[in-house]
């Protein structure tokens, strides 16, 4: 989930393979390395659709007590899905040396909805039981809690869940061999160009692009980075095409 920002230091963990070179530069962010506008246009839908299905889900209570409490209910809950699908992110960790570049990268959705769901599910549950003692009619709403925590633990026992929601990946970037250099700071990336051949073997050689994220705060002292290492390299400002 894009709002819960995990405070952790990742550099330590990854599976490195240039250890023996001293890094000259790393860092790590947390970014939808995505293509934004097709997700928040989603998303405005789907809230659209959200807000309809709340409407027509209170109408099951017998009070407006009730009648507000779950169709409040539902709209949070359905909105949490929304976001979770149109504002995914991943924790990028890069490691820079003289001759080779490192980045890790997964989705920490994982590590985020799972207890999420779970204390949501431990703190609403006592709030639902005292409703309903005061209320009978709104045992129903005792189902969002259960959901909750019924997701949370199929989340946190299915291995192949894990690993696919996940989504861990492993690159290596010769940015010594950059050829251009491209900003754009509407979303603080930076992409590298250079010449590569995807097979040692009867291949020719063709661009290769990499996009780099950063804070936007650390944009501007990456962008000298690059430039003060790769003098040669050609230099433009502009929107970067991201799938």
């Amino acid at each position: 989930m894009w709002f819960i920002q995990p405070k952790q230091d990742y550099f330590s963990q990854m599976p490195w393979k240039h250890v023996h070179e001293s890094a000259v530069i790393n860092w790590q962010i947390r970014a939808r390395n995505y293509n934004v506008f097709l997700a928040n246009a989603l998303f405005y839908v789907l809230t659209i659709v959200c807000a309809v299905a709340a409407y027509l889900s209170s109408f099951v209570g017998v009070s407006l007590l009730s009648n507000f409490l779950i169709g409040g209910g539902m709209f949070i809950f359905l909105m949490l899905i929304n976001m979770s699908m149109t504002h995914q992110t991943a924790i990028l960790v890069y490691r820079f040396t003289e001759k080779n570049a490192e980045v890790c990268s997964w989705k920490p959705k994982m590590d985020t909805v799972k207890p999420f769901l779970k204390w949501s599910a431990i703190i609403l549950m006592p709030i639902v039981g005292v409703l309903i003692l005061m209320e009978p009619s709104l045992l129903i709403a005792s189902f969002g809690p259960l959901a909750m925590g019924l997701a949370a633990w199929m989340m946190g026992s299915s291995k192949g869940y894990q690993e696919m929601a996940r989504g861990s990946r492993y690159e290596e970037i010769n940015w010594a061999k950059t050829e251009q250099i491209k900003v754009w700071r509407k979303r603080s990336i930076i992409s590298l160009t250079y010449q590569w051949k995807p097979f040692k073997r009867n291949s020719s050689y063709r661009p290769r692009t990499h996009l780099i994220y950063c804070l936007p705060e650390e944009l501007e002292e990456r962008i000298q980075f690059f430039k003060s290492h790769l003098p040669d390299a050609e230099y433009e400002e502009g929107k970067v095409d991201i799938l």
